[in-house]
């Protein structure tokens, strides 16, 4: 299994705190936004993760993180150019993760559960892709999972009568073919290759599971999450020393 962590975009709902910083690099709690999707990887035993950014700010990710040896790790770096989608970006992971599954991550993802059980299930099972669910009081700021027998028969994003309370969240599991997939998209209105477009695709060949977290999750991307992820990061002990030890 392979890891890659997505921390481009510009990060324009932080504004100003993102004005001259690259919003995975923000101080969340004691750390670096961007250490916990590292560590939450490195806690599922994933060794090989590659970081997605923008050509202005590798070298600052370069600096932070070095070559994983730190974190008892191997990092790689790819640089996406313009924003063009989640998608985009993670078609800049097709050679580094070759003939292995991989676990995706958002940057701004942060999250209590043990990602270790949903990644040992994936492997052994037969399904292409997998999405992490999490229920939220406000379904109309997410891409909403629609369910029907244990099953997700549709994904819509920000929908104006939600069908479910169930986000998809920023952490998502793909075998190689999910890249045949991408180099098919068209983009959207936005000129972006959709993440949800993908998931939606192994939707209708029955080839996307799901499993549900339980813990604490949120998507730091706002002024308003960022700040609460960070009163709570400052108490709360999402990870045990020995996860932190070499920090």
């Amino acid at each position: 299994m392979k890891g890659i962590i997505l921390a481009g975009g510009k990060g324009t709902r932080l504004y100003p705190l993102t004005k001259i910083t690259n919003k995975h690099l923000l101080p969340v709690g004691p750390f670096p936004m961007i250490y916990y999707p590292v560590l939450k990887l490195r806690q599922a035993g994933i060794n090989d993760i590659l970081i997605v950014t923008g050509k202005e700010d590798v070298g600052q990710f370069a600096q932070l993180l070095g070559n994983g040896s730190d974190f008892a790790l191997n990092f790689t770096y790819r640089v996406q150019d313009k924003p063009g989608g989640i998608a985009e970006a993670l078609f800049l992971g097709k050679n580094f993760v070759g003939n292995s599954p991989c676990t995706v991550i958002l940057g701004d993802n942060l999250l209590e559960d043990d990602l270790t059980p949903f990644v040992q299930e994936f492997i052994k099972g037969n399904k292409k892709a997998k999405v992490l669910l999490k229920e939220v009081e406000n379904p109309f700021g997410f891409g909403i999972a629609e369910l029907k027998e244990q099953r997700i028969v549709a994904i819509e994003e920000k929908p104006l009568v939600p069908k479910s309370r169930y986000a998809v969240t920023g952490i998502y599991m793909y075998r190689p073919e999910v890249f045949e997939v991408i180099a098919r998209l068209v983009p959207s209105t936005r000129g972006e290759l959709e993440i949800s477009d993908v998931n939606n695709y192994f939707i209708r060949t029955g080839e996307l599971s799901h499993d549900i977290l339980q813990g604490f999750w949120e998507d730091a991307g706002t002024l308003t999450a960022y700040y609460n992820v960070n009163e709570l990061l400052q108490t709360a002990n999402l990870f045990s020393n020995s996860l932190t030890r070499s920090l």
